[in-house]
């Protein structure tokens, strides 16, 4: 009791009530990804109340609608979640979008039956399902693999190197069949992209890297590089082996994409993904990751997606037209990366 008595006056005179009370207030934060969900409810809410006012229908009762929804957002999902992991170890994907169009036509091109007289390789077509998504996701990888290379390697910007293979792999997709799509795929292969099954891809490679990023020696070693690229050099991680590795897998989940893509659509063509990979960097910062590094989160990355795909269908639901949506998604983006700075200027100064 007397310590107790005896501590009050060295309180008042030392100022340390401040920090107590500035850790009680963190107590009470919302966790980020609760945050970030309350925003998706709410944005739902806004939704329904104007669907209510100015078409006198309801936005979330529509089955149709919320299915389309979602599936459109497992596909940026599956690109987010890729680049999400990139942009924690301090990096950028600009290609995503292109590789998922690369990864499409490749794919499709293999995935073609018989009856089609003018298939891109006549005596590769009716093949077993898994050579086509095999050669799509070998794609992808192999893209991921080159940008990672030429960034642990060289030590160029990742936005230089990405910017590049997005040029050159759009341009690749469509040199690969002069242009035009790439159609009449078998039944076997337009099965993926049908019914549930995209959004049980999307979610099943979600549950997989979030228990990668949180459990094991690979999340700690990419949390680890963005948090202090010098410090983990020092430490004795591998940093350009495992950036390579990161890459890699953002560019796997692009090819992953892109077949999903090109089985929804049962056609493979070359202006595929245009802007997508714009999409999964706005998912990946609004779901909470830092474009400091070092910090994200697959479950937030999830919700910041959702969250892009009920803005669309919205947004579309009201009328308002694509153009301002793109107006209006560029802000997102830019108060999404602003509030990012914000909280790791209060960091530095805790």
């Amino acid at each position: 009791m007397n310590a107790i008595l005896e501590s009050k006056p060295e309180e008042k005179q030392s100022g340390e009530k401040k920090p107590d009370m500035a850790s009680s207030k963190r107590r009470r934060r919302l966790p980020t990804e609760l945050s970030i969900f309350l925003v998706l409810i709410g944005i739902g809410l806004v939704f329904e109340l104007f669907g209510w006012i100015v078409r006198d229908q309801s936005f979330l009762m529509n089955s149709q609608r919320l299915v389309l929804m979602i599936l459109q957002v497992s596909i940026i999902g599956l690109l987010a979640i890729g680049v999400t992991q990139v942009i924690i170890t301090t990096g950028i994907d600009l290609s995503s979008g292109s590789v998922l169009a690369l990864s499409a036509m490749i794919a499709a091109s293999l995935a073609q039956t018989s009856d089609f007289s003018r298939a891109v390789f006549p005596s590769l077509t009716d093949l077993p399902v898994w050579i086509p998504v095999v050669v799509g996701l070998g794609v992808g990888l192999l893209a991921g693999a080159v940008n990672g290379s030429i960034i642990a390697i060289t030590g160029i910007p990742p936005f230089i190197a990405t910017l590049g293979m997005m040029v050159s792999a759009r341009g690749l997709a469509r040199y690969y069949t002069e242009g035009q799509p790439v159609s009449m795929l078998s039944d076997s292969y337009t099965a993926i992209g049908q019914g549930a099954m995209p959004v049980i891809i999307f979610l099943v490679v979600a549950v997989i890297f979030h228990i990668a990023l949180r459990y094991t020696k690979y999340g700690k070693y990419t949390y680890a590089i963005g948090g202090n690229m010098q410090a983990a050099r020092t430490s004795g991680i591998n940093v350009k082996r495992h950036l390579v590795i990161v890459y890699s897998i953002a560019g796997l989940l692009a090819g992953l994409a892109g077949v999903v893509a090109s089985a929804r659509a049962a056609t493979g063509q070359a202006g595929m993904g245009m802007s997508y990979e714009l999409d999964a960097i706005a998912a990946a910062v609004i779901g909470g990751t830092s474009l400091a590094g070092g910090v994200g989160r697959i479950t937030g990355t999830v919700i910041g997606a959702l969250i892009l795909g009920v803005m669309a269908s919205g947004f579309t639901f009201v009328g308002v037209d694509a153009y301002i949506q793109d107006i209006i998604k560029g802000l997102i983006i830019v108060v999404a990366v602003v509030i990012d700075q914000y909280r790791n200027k209060r960091k530095l100064k805790r």
